[in-house]
């Protein structure tokens, strides 16, 4: 099997994965993944696909990440491993759907608007 590019975002980070038979190893820009997220928690969400399909210690990644936070990234990590992992065998779309890992978190941030000082607030009203 050769190298699956794929791609993956959340908010506004994007992860560009390549995933390849290995021992298991997650590169992000490269630095070693628990180095470059440095949470426990985002580690083991980028980590999910792979053991959602098992598949823990059967692949490497390498990662290339920009925009957006380390959670968003962590995310986009996430779903680009996840999309990588349905391109190598179709047998594990079926666990990642269920897991809701293939699935994109459209949620943004709302931009702001004219003649308001923020998305939703409003200025101060006064009668007189």
């Amino acid at each position: 099997m050769n190298e699956v590019v794929t791609v993956g975002r959340r908010k506004t980070a994007s992860a560009r994965v390549r995933i390849q038979p290995g021992t298991g190893n997650i590169v992000v820009n490269g630095k070693p993944v628990a180095e470059y997220l440095a949470r426990e928690v985002l580690v083991m969400m980028a980590r999910q696909p792979f053991e959602v399909t098992d598949s823990v210690n059967k692949f490497d990644a390498r990662v290339i990440c920009d925009g957006g936070g380390l959670a968003g990234q962590a995310g986009a990590i996430r779903l680009g491993i996840a999309r990588a992992l349905v391109e190598v065998d179709e047998k594990y779309r079926s666990p990642l759907r269920r897991a809701g890992l293939l699935t994109r978190d459209a949620r943004e941030v709302e931009r702001k608007k004219y003649g308001r000082p923020g998305a939703r607030k409003r200025f101060q009203f006064s009668k007189r």
